[in-house]
């Protein structure tokens, strides 16, 4: 059976998985769609539970992108079945079934494809990252930045056309999910990064409409 039949929705399906919600949830009784920004990821985690749930919440969205892609290289799929799979689960992120395809900005789960597909980029992309925010202090300029960097990295690193493109892709969801924080960037009145970096590790899912 070809295992694009069983991964590319294994993938999304776990893309899917509501973690910053589920963790709010849990610890605090908190709905987070309903408090700050209404976002379920790990910056309105933080903002409305606290540091422990969203750094947990940004650990499993990196998670729910590393480990179908990771699966899909252990059962030697193809480089395009594994972009399929890591498309899918990063479109999950962003357009969850259980919360009707609302969901978060995918930065996270971005990361966590990265990491399972080229780890050398991934950690490169962090750098240019944790540059961006730490001149200029603005989280989502720096997840802007770096996911705008990344295709290029994997093509000057890799090369490799299916995932050259399937980076591109992402990297163009993640862009567009950030147009408020463009608007308000180039209006001046984006939020700042606070002298102690409150919210950079949160910030990096790029999953709320205030920062990443």
């Amino acid at each position: 059976m070809d295992v694009t039949l069983w991964l590319v929705p294994l993938g999304y399906l776990s893309g899917s998985i509501p973690f910053g919600l589920l963790i709010a949830k849990g610890s605090s009784g908190v709905d987070v769609r309903a408090i700050g920004s209404g976002n379920i990821g790990a910056t309105n985690v933080l903002r409305s539970v606290g540091k422990g749930a969203a750094a947990l919440t940004l650990a499993l969205d990196m998670l729910k992108g590393w480990a179908p892609v990771a699966l899909g290289r252990i059962v030697g799929a193809s480089d395009a079945q594994v972009a399929g799979v890591a498309l899918a689960a990063f479109l999950g992120h962003l357009y969850p079934v259980f919360l009707r395809f609302r969901g978060g900005k995918g930065v996270a789960t971005f990361l966590g494809v990265l990491l399972a597909l080229l780890p050398t980029v991934a950690f490169m992309a962090v750098g240019v990252w944790l540059l961006i925010a730490a001149v200029f202090r603005y989280s989502s300029l720096a997840a802007l930045v770096a996911a705008a960097a990344s295709p290029l990295l994997v093509w000057l690193l890799d090369g490799r056309r299916d995932f050259v493109v399937l980076v591109a892709v992402l990297s163009g969801f993640i862009l567009i999910r950030h147009r408020d924080n463009i608007r308000r960037l180039l209006a001046g009145q984006e939020r700042r990064i606070g002298p102690k970096l409150q919210g950079v590790v949160a910030d990096m899912p790029g999953s709320d409409r205030l920062a990443s």
